[in-house]
């Protein structure tokens, strides 16, 4: 059973987002994906400023299954505002009457690792985002955000140390990996298209890489990865030679800036949400057995296993 998100964390997204929760007055929001890594934090920030500035606002979480996960997470039945709504994200029966926002956080990348089917992964990003702009043309939605990746830009190069938003890169072409990446590609189309209609603000969030409470520990993860070895006592195992970089934004703010963009008046287009700092994957390893401290276990506390 996980954890219920900090009060000192609800309280920095709601802090950091403030302004953005005036379009949430009396709004009915339609979110996919509200049990995953990014969708946990979404459902439970909401719940909090919800009851906070008693917004008496409605948070419709769509999910396969909703007893298994309130099973699993038996708060979500306790939130105020929030409900279910049974399907698949890429044929669910549109749920009757109308909302304000759509926010489309379905196959998030945490997903990538343990589903293992790249056809599945792929279907499941383009259709569900089809089945979520229908949604929102059918409910009369005014904002769509759709929760995209910064895998749409491919490999970062290496004298490239942040990527911009209007970068060239791509997955590669052909390969079955891709599908994930290619996916969120065509996710965007999608939504631009429909956006040309002039109805719905569509607004996309490319994320990069993030770390916080119900991070994934045992999936593609690398800092997930790393705290795991850490919490073991070590070693940290890094795989390959620890030169790649990533950068690493704490999950409140990954929250507050998606409330931000999903709620707020920003112009509709692409924004990066990631952090500004860059670090090799060696430092990140370093940082981990910094924070646990692993001298004290006799551990060889990094271990680069070159590919």
């Amino acid at each position: 059973m996980t954890r219920p998100i900090s009060t000192e964390d609800l309280d920095h997204v709601l802090e950091h987002s403030r302004a953005a929760w005036d379009g949430a007055r009396n709004a009915r929001v339609f979110l996919t994906g509200g049990t995953g890594f990014f969708g946990t934090w979404l459902t439970e920030s909401f719940a909090h400023a919800n009851e906070r500035l008693g917004l008496g606002a409605a948070l419709v979480i769509l999910s396969r299954d909703p007893d298994a996960a309130i099973s699993r997470v038996p708060r979500l039945a306790q939130l105020p505002g929030v409900s279910f709504h049974r399907g698949d994200v890429r044929q669910f029966a549109l749920p009757e009457g109308g909302f304000t926002h759509v926010i489309n956080a379905a196959a998030e990348s945490s997903q990538q690792g343990h589903v293992g089917n790249h056809r599945h992964m792929f279907d499941t990003i383009v259709d569900g985002t089809r089945r979520t702009l229908e949604l929102a043309r059918h409910a009369g939605a005014r904002n769509y955000l759709l929760v995209s990746s910064g895998a749409v830009y491919g490999s970062q190069p290496p004298e490239l140390s942040h990527v911009p938003e209007d970068f060239a890169g791509a997955p590669p072409l052909g390969v079955a990996s891709s599908g994930y990446g290619e996916g969120k590609r065509a996710a965007e189309v999608l939504s631009a298209i429909e956006a040309e209609r002039g109805a719905l603000s569509v607004r996309v969030a490319r994320c990069f890489a993030f770390v916080g409470p119900h991070l994934p520990l045992d999936i593609h993860f690398a800092i997930g990865n790393f705290i795991r070895d850490a919490m073991r006592g070590g070693p940290i195992r890094i795989r390959g030679d620890g030169t790649a970089v990533r950068s690493y934004l704490y999950t409140a703010d990954l929250a507050a800036w998606l409330w931000t963009l999903a709620l707020g008046e920003r112009a509709a287009g692409a924004y990066n949400v990631g952090s500004e700092n860059a670090l090799t994957i060696l430092e990140t390893a370093q940082g981990s057995r910094a924070v646990f401290d692993l001298r004290k276990t006799g551990s060889p506390y990094v271990r680069v296993l070159r590919n």
